[in-house]
């Protein structure tokens, strides 16, 4: 399919520069695949909308503090984003700007080195600490991974530490948020809990291709990165018993879909994974596992979105996203939300 397909008019203004004041008080738009209705919700409402035994999987990974700022030997600032580990001292990063960073430069960081010991051939360097582990240089100096969509990308907030993050993130790992998890608190995952929806977590560490825009000229000719993925045995065999059950798996986010959807076997059947979800998700895919959707507003030409047009229909998702902006609905990863159903 051309790219062109998934494209749509977004005003600047629409773009969500903070959350909420809540977590839960952004709105969401509730989509009905089989209707093509769309209906108004908030997303406090969530438990009314869901029902007994449905299965919701939540992707629990942490974003990492991977945004490092340095400084070339003749003092010019160098941007560091630390995405893959290899081992304590060495981890690849995206680089800005690239020919500061060519193999055996030297950069610091308050007067730690790093080197680069390691570049590849699409751009990411190996970038090796000399006077300590790259964990400790992000814990002592290192940013969230804030979107340059959001104006302060650059100077990020005390607020956007604890808010560019889910109430249930444990593994560190990921270099930006599962967005659709950061409209949870704790209370209304409870009220999920009294309503009879079974709650359960797998691990994607969400990586830079996620959000990097798709350049073909179609959408299949774009290469989606692998990216790490945990499913324990307990919730592959939740998620099998609901689905031979006949109840709703849900999926909160788009990282999520790709951690079951690559977990899938050709009858369906979800197998416990510690390894890459390695999935490329584009309109013609048989869905194998997820039943309902909840995620955010993507980006227009990006995977995210053709992710979602490919479970939804892109003629449906583009009618949403325009009444979404015609409503005044916020976008993006501090914005609102959509459930498909």
């Amino acid at each position: 399919m051309e790219l062109t397909t998934f494209d749509y008019a977004l005003p600047p203004d629409a773009i969500a520069q903070a959350p909420a004041a809540a977590r839960d008080a952004a709105r969401l738009l509730v989509i009905d695949r089989a209707r093509g209705a769309l209906e108004e919700r908030a997303f406090a409402e969530l438990p009314d909308l869901l029902r007994p035994g449905d299965c919701m999987v939540v992707n629990n990974s942490r974003v990492i503090p991977a945004r490092v700022l340095a400084r070339d030997p003749g003092g010019r600032p160098v941007e560091l984003l630390f995405f893959a580990r290899e081992d304590e001292r060495r981890w690849r990063a995206l680089v800005r700007p690239g020919r500061r960073c060519r193999v055996g430069a030297e950069l610091s960081v308050a007067g730690e080195r790093l080197r680069i010991v390691g570049a590849d051939p699409d751009g990411p360097r190996l970038v090796e600490c000399l006077d300590g582990t790259i964990a400790e240089l992000m814990g002592a100096h290192g940013l969230p991974p804030l979107p340059p969509y959001i104006e302060r990308f650059a100077t990020p907030t005390a607020d956007d530490r604890e808010r560019y993050q889910t109430v249930y993130a444990r593994p560190p790992g990921s270099v930006a948020a599962p967005t659709a998890g950061l409209h949870f608190t704790h209370a209304l995952l409870d009220r999920l809990r009294a309503r009879g929806v079974e709650l359960h977590e797998v691990t994607l560490h969400v990586g830079p291709g996620t959000f990097r825009p798709i350049k073909t000229a179609t959408v299949e000719d774009h290469r989606l990165p692998p990216e790490r993925v945990s499913i324990p045995q307990a919730v592959a065999d939740a998620v099998n018993r609901a689905r031979v059950e006949g109840r709703r798996v849900l999926a909160v986010g788009t990282t999520t879909t790709r951690a079951l959807e690559s977990a899938a076997q050709a009858d369906g059947r979800v197998r416990p994974v510690e390894g890459d979800a390695d999935v490329y998700i584009t309109p013609g895919y048989r869905f194998r596992v997820v039943d309902a959707l909840l995620t955010n507003f993507h980006l227009p030409r990006s995977s995210l979105l053709v992710l979602v047009a490919a479970f939804a229909g892109r003629e449906l998702i583009l009618k949403a996203y325009a009444h979404a902006v015609r409503a005044g609905y916020r976008f993006y990863s501090y914005g609102d939300a959509c459930l498909l159903l």
